[in-house]
């Protein structure tokens, strides 16, 4: 089955063809490094995961750049207020963003460019001097460059806009001075006293870059003209993807972006995410609460990315009996299959994957999974199935779960708790029942949890 992608651009399906057989160049929109990101831009971060481990899979080698936005009105208004220089304060929050990218066991891009990087200004720099050369941008009353939207044809494609309707970007810092139409965006910004030290030397002044132009910038140095695949959040689409589209394209003289890929909104509990609701949540906070990265991943990863998700705590309650489920599904077959060698004629098919070719339709690669996981467990439970068919499914699972990473490692059970596990089923054989709640007690203390089955004790480590 051919992979199928919904490009935003079209507003169509289409079949995907990368420009290079085998290799795909993905660029995708990073946090601004100016607070701890929240789960509603992780949840474009994981889907952007799940993109590239899948395109991996189907035997893409992936060259992905993913950026960071350490300078713009946020950053500068929040080191200002915080009496600490920009490079140090991002740099806080960039660490941050790096150690939750690790506890959701997402996958580091190759490349990390931030807007700050001195390679990266000289190349802003340099496409702004052609679109100056070209006349499509133009130094206004204020001294900022702009971006004449009406040299550019396809201006508002993306979005569907009619430009006749356009109004003011809230990204600049005022609309009141005079440009040549309300919709032309900065490029470059005139440096003011509320830059404090933030500014760079141009051919225009000093000042510092625009918004847009940072990631038009890093993608076409790192990855060149041409893009396979753009991803981000639907609130990137206008006005930061179609400025980027028009900048890039009057440089270059070619296409920006093959395919646009855009994850829906965040709901929590069905309403928008926003701090006056007190319903904004960072990774740290739902850690805080006992709730772990694996458990944030499957959430976040199990609606279609072009779904509205619905974030709520029932739902990460969900997400917790799924895992446990797909836990206790693996130990059986561990039990069972010892060290046979799979019988690879009785692996599954390959309806998960199948499922991913179809605009990565996660939620009926996942019906896949647990209809695995039921089928099998029943087969066990009546004792259908043999060491070398559990062998094959640990095998199929081990390529499913390069896709999802929702395995938990296994973890070694210490010594002391080993002993109080053989002396609770002793008390057992012997029908000490207070003995054994007791026992099971002090377990739970270390961290780890009991459950009887007619197999004999099965222990896991807690809030896994």
């Amino acid at each position: 089955m051919p992979i199928k992608f919904y490009n935003t651009y079209s507003r169509a399906f289409e079949e995907f063809q990368s420009m290079t057989p085998s290799k795909v160049k993905l660029y995708t929109c990073g946090p601004t490094v100016y607070s701890y990101a929240h789960i509603g831009n992780f949840r474009a971060y994981v889907f952007e995961d799940l993109l590239q481990r899948y395109l991996e899979t189907r035997g893409y080698v992936v060259e992905r750049v993913l950026n960071l936005t350490d300078v713009d009105d946020r950053t500068i208004k929040s080191s200002s207020e915080s009496g600490i220089p920009l490079s140090e304060f991002t740099a806080r929050f960039k660490y941050a963003f790096f150690e939750d990218l690790d506890v959701l066991r997402i996958k580091h891009a190759q490349f990390f460019p931030a807007a700050t990087d001195d390679e990266n200004i000289k190349k802003m720099l340099e496409m702004i001097q052609i679109l100056m050369d070209q006349d499509i941008a133009y130094q206004a009353e204020d001294q900022s460059i702009y971006f004449r939207i009406n040299r550019f044809s396809n201006y508002g494609k993306l979005a569907r806009l009619d430009l006749d309707e356009l109004q003011p970007s809230g990204r600049i810092r005022s609309d009141n001075y005079e440009k040549e139409n309300v919709g032309d965006f900065a490029l470059w910004k005139a440096w003011d006293e509320q830059d404090g030290a933030v500014a760079w030397q141009s051919p225009w002044g000093k000042g510092r870059p625009g918004w847009h132009i940072e990631c038009s910038a890093m993608a076409t140095r790192i990855l060149g003209p041409q893009i396979d695949i753009h991803c981000g959040g639907v609130d990137n689409i206008f006005p930061h993807h179609e400025a980027e589209i028009a900048q890039s394209e009057c440089c270059t003289g070619q296409q920006f972006v093959r395919y646009w890929l855009h994850c829906a909104h965040l709901l929590v509990e069905g309403q928008k995410m926003s701090k006056s609701l007190g319903n904004f949540f960072t990774l740290r906070n739902l850690s805080e609460k006992g709730y772990t990265g694996r458990e944030i991943r499957y959430a976040l990863l199990r609606v279609n990315y072009r779904l509205p998700l619905n974030f709520t705590f029932d739902g990460l309650a969900e997400a917790r009996q799924s895992l446990l489920r797909i836990d206790e599904w693996l130990q059986r077959l561990r039990d069972l299959a010892q060290n046979a060698t799979p019988d690879l004629e009785s692996k599954p098919s390959d309806a998960f994957f199948t499922a991913l070719d179809d605009d990565l339709n996660i939620s009926a690669a996942l019906a896949e999974l647990f209809d695995q996981i039921r089928a099998s467990n029943r087969m066990i439970d009546h004792g259908e199935l043999t060491l070398t068919q559990a062998a094959a499914l640990l095998k199929w699972w081990e390529n499913v779960n390069s896709v999802l990473q929702l395995h938990e490692e296994t973890e070694s059970i210490p010594s002391a708790v080993q002993s109080l596990l053989n002396q609770r089923a002793e008390a057992r054989l012997n029908k000490n029942w207070s003995a054994s709640d007791a026992l099971r007690q002090k377990i739970k203390s270390y961290g780890w949890i009991i459950k009887d089955t007619k197999d004999g004790q099965k222990i896991t480590k807690k809030n896994r």
